[in-house]
C-alpha cells in the first residue's frame, strides 16, 4: 500500500483578491506604455512622411525644369475628367516613380490617379496653382475666397521668395461624397492675416476638419491636416514642402499662428 495514498493534495492557487491585483497592475501598465508606443509609431511614420514627401518636392523641380519654370497645376480644369495631366499626381508621376511616395505614411490614402480617385489622396498640392484658362480668376486678384483656379500657371523668381512658399503638405482622405478632396489644400478658407495677407494661413488642424466643417462646399473645404503626434489640441505635425524644394515640419498651431512667415497666398 502507498504510504501516501492518505495524504491530502494541495494545490496552490491564486485567490480572487490576487488575480485583481494582477489585472490591475497590467491595466496601469498598458494604460502608460500604449501612448509610448503609439508616439513612438507615429514619429517613425512623421519620418518616413519627411522622406517621401522631399521627394515629391524633388519631383517638383524636375518637372519645372521640363517645362520652362512653370510648376505643375494641382488641376487644369480645362481637360476631360478622363484625362491624367488633369491631376497634379498624374504630372509628377513620370519623375518620381513610385506611388507609394504619394501617401502619407499611416493613412488610408491611395495614389490618386483618376479623377474620381482625388478625394483619397493623402498629400495635398496647394489650389492656388490650379488653372481654369477660362473661368479662373486673374494674377493678383483681391477677392480669391472663391478662387479656385487662375487662369496662368504658376511660376516664381527670387524676387517671390519660394523658399517661403508652401506648395505641398498632408490633406484628410475620405469619400468624395463626404466632401473629402485630399489631393490639395486650399489657402484661401482660412483666417485672414490682416497685415500680411499673403501669409493667411489655410484651414489647419490635427483633426480631421472635414468632418467638423459640414457647412463649407467641399471646392472650399480643403484643410491641412497635422496627423502625426497628434493631440487634437493641434500640436500635430505635418511636413510642408517649400516651392525651392526644401521641407521642414511644422504643427498646426505653428502654422494658424500670426508670428508664421510661411506664405500661403501667392497669388
Amino acid at each position: 500500500m502507498n504510504k501516501n495514498s492518505n495524504k491530502a493534495i494541495t494545490v496552490v492557487g491564486f485567490t480572487l483578491i490576487e488575480l485583481l491585483v494582477v489585472i490591475a497592475i497590467i491595466a496601469v501598465l498598458a494604460g502608460i506604455l500604449f501612448p509610448v508606443f503609439f508616439r513612438a509609431k507615429q514619429s517613425g511614420q512623421k519620418t518616413v512622411a519627411l522622406t517621401q514627401i522631399k521627394q515629391l518636392g524633388q519631383g517638383v523641380l524636375m518637372y519645372i525644369d521640363s517645362s520652362d519654370g512653370k510648376y505643375p497645376p494641382s488641376t487644369n480644369y480645362g481637360l476631360a475628367d478622363t484625362e491624367k495631366g488633369k491631376l497634379w499626381t498624374n504630372l509628377l508621376m513620370p519623375f518620381v516613380k513610385d506611388q507609394k511616395i504619394f501617401i502619407a505614411p499611416g493613412s488610408e490614402g491611395i495614389f490618386a490617379q483618376k479623377w474620381e480617385d482625388r478625394s483619397m489622396a493623402s498629400v495635398g498640392y496647394s489650389s492656388a496653382t490650379a488653372i481654369d484658362k477660362e473661368k479662373g480668376c486673374d494674377e493678383g486678384q483681391k477677392e480669391t475666397a472663391n478662387c479656385i483656379a487662375f487662369k496662368t500657371v504658376a511660376s516664381f523668381d527670387k524676387n517671390d521668395n519660394p523658399s517661403n512658399v508652401a506648395m505641398l503638405a498632408l490633406t484628410p482622405e475620405g469619400p468624395l461624397d463626404k466632401k473629402y478632396l485630399g489631393y490639395e489644400f486650399s489657402p484661401y478658407n482660412g483666417v485672414d492675416n490682416p497685415e500680411k495677407s499673403e501669409m493667411s494661413a489655410p484651414l489647419v488642424s490635427d483633426r480631421d476638419l472635414v468632418k467638423e466643417q459640414p457647412d463649407l462646399p467641399a471646392e472650399l473645404l480643403k484643410p491641412v491636416y497635422a496627423r502625426y503626434m497628434s493631440t487634437g489640441s493641434d500640436d500635430g505635425i505635418t511636413p510642408i514642402i517649400f516651392a525651392d524644394s526644401h521641407v521642414k515640419e511644422f504643427s498646426a498651431k505653428a502654422i494658424a499662428s500670426t508670428d508664421s512667415t510661411i506664405i500661403w497666398r501667392f497669388r
